[in-house]
């Protein structure tokens, strides 16, 4: 087996956690430097993962020459910039989601992927997740007909707290980020362009300056909808719930559950039934730049998801 590569991670919030923890499950890859805004908390999470290398900024682990590839778990407005100076100083790299906030930023990465030659991959979990996998089987041999993907996005953050709880100095999106799981995803189920696509959202929050209420109707080419209702003002169960109709069939995924319409859990057909999105997210991260290839949720093919919220925004309401 060749040597376990050696992986810069940038973020130790939330899901920088979950990519630690994902990895020390990997033999292909290392992580041996922990960077993080914050040095105390660098330093905290280094040592409790046994990561040699703890600092604040990003350039520094960047001038290691050891150091072949990078996993941004940053704030998403620095997410592009970030992405291409990894690129730019000869960096693998995988950035969490959103690729960007903006399209315009979403292309120039893939321009400087195109130009470096490098792996850049972004991180649309629902790719990964086991329940969707076997759905997307089902779908590309014709033995499940997608009808509508109906999908509730909720959470509680009515202030400015990440998914620990912990105050933040950026503010997330529901267009930009949460959404963005959903659009790729049945982008990526269906295999087709969208003929419609609309938004409606709430009042925008005072302080935070977004809405926290959102509605997302999506029509592909074949006639399959998806309808997407995301809150920030959720007081009850977290997260996202993926419901597939089909003809006759109906199944609901949550992150790697699988049951049928009535609840009974389908057990997906897995080499790695145990392990989570987010680690086979990584390992196909480090596969491809391992085979020399384009890897799943390469920045080239989430791109159509960024043209589709760069649409939405655009319109009025």
């Amino acid at each position: 087996m060749s040597p376990a590569l050696k992986v810069a991670l940038v973020g130790a919030g939330a899901f920088g956690i979950q990519h630690l923890d994902a990895i020390a499950g990997l033999e292909e890859a290392v992580v041996v430097s922990l960077v993080d805004s914050d040095l105390h908390k660098a330093r905290e999470v280094a040592a409790r993962y046994g990561i040699a290398q703890a600092s604040s900024g990003l350039y520094e682990a960047l001038a290691q020459p050891e150091i072949e590839a990078v996993i941004l778990c940053t704030p998403t407005p620095a997410h592009a910039e970030q992405a291409i100076a990894c690129l730019q100083a000869g960096k693998h790299v995988m950035v969490e989601i959103p690729l960007a906030d903006s399209l315009s930023d979403a292309e120039t990465v893939a321009l400087w992927q195109h130009r470096t030659g490098l792996i850049a991959m972004c991180g649309h979990t629902r790719r990964f997740n086991r329940g969707h996998e076997w759905m997307r089987t089902r779908i590309s041999t014709g033995q499940f007909s997608l009808r509508q993907l109906d999908v509730q996005t909720y959470f509680l953050r009515r202030t400015n707290m990440n998914a620990l709880g912990q105050p933040r100095d950026w503010v997330d999106h529901l267009l930009w980020h949460h959404a963005a799981h959903t659009i790729d995803l049945f982008l990526y189920q269906t295999g087709e362009e969208l003929i419609a696509a609309n938004v409606l959202q709430g009042p925008v929050h005072p302080t935070l300056g977004i809405a926290l209420d959102m509605s997302i109707q999506l029509k592909s080419r074949s006639g399959a909808l998806c309808t997407l209702s995301l809150s920030f003002n959720n007081a009850g169960p977290l997260g996202s719930t993926f419901r597939y109709i089909g003809d006759g069939a109906t199944y609901i995924a949550r992150y790697d559950e699988l049951m049928d319409g009535m609840g009974t859990a389908v057990q997906a057909d897995s080499s790695d039934i145990k392990s989570s999105g987010v680690a086979r997210q990584d390992a196909e991260f480090f596969a491809a730049i391992r085979d020399c290839r384009e890897p799943n949720a390469s920045v080239a093919s989430v791109l159509p998801c960024y043209g589709v919220l760069d649409r939405l925004a655009r319109q009025p309401g």
